[in-house]
């Protein structure tokens, strides 16, 4: 027969649960520790993918600026050309013109000169 004071699973569990005590406490030390050090390591994650931001967004600007300063030029090589066409347009423009001066004198010369018909202006 059982002894009478010691009955059931809670005495037998006791010693058992006495002696896994520190066991249990350290492993809570360390769940601590890893749960600090997850902490950390996603404050140090954030922070870093804020500077990653901030950088992407200052190269962001400077590429922007970049692109700027290349439709500028684009733009300006392509004013340069058409100045240069619209020029080349009015010499050759200006030359014809030039070879026509003499046919147009002398029609205005012939014109001035044909005598008058009566009832004609």
């Amino acid at each position: 027969m059982p002894a009478t004071d010691n009955q059931g699973p809670a005495a037998e569990l006791g010693p058992v649960l006495a002696a896994l005590a520190g066991d249990a406490a350290s492993c809570a030390a360390l769940v601590e520790e890893a749960r600090l050090s997850a902490e950390r390591d996603v404050t140090q994650a954030r922070a870093q993918a804020a500077a990653i931001l901030s950088r992407a967004r200052l190269d962001a600007g400077a590429e922007r600026a970049r692109a700027a300063a290349r439709v500028e030029q684009a733009a300006s090589e392509r004013d340069t050309a058409l100045l240069d066409q619209a020029r080349h347009d009015a010499a050759a423009l200006e030359e014809s013109g030039r070879a026509l001066i003499p046919a147009v004198v002398g029609k205005v010369i012939d014109t001035l000169l044909a005598p008058q018909i009566p009832g004609q202006k």
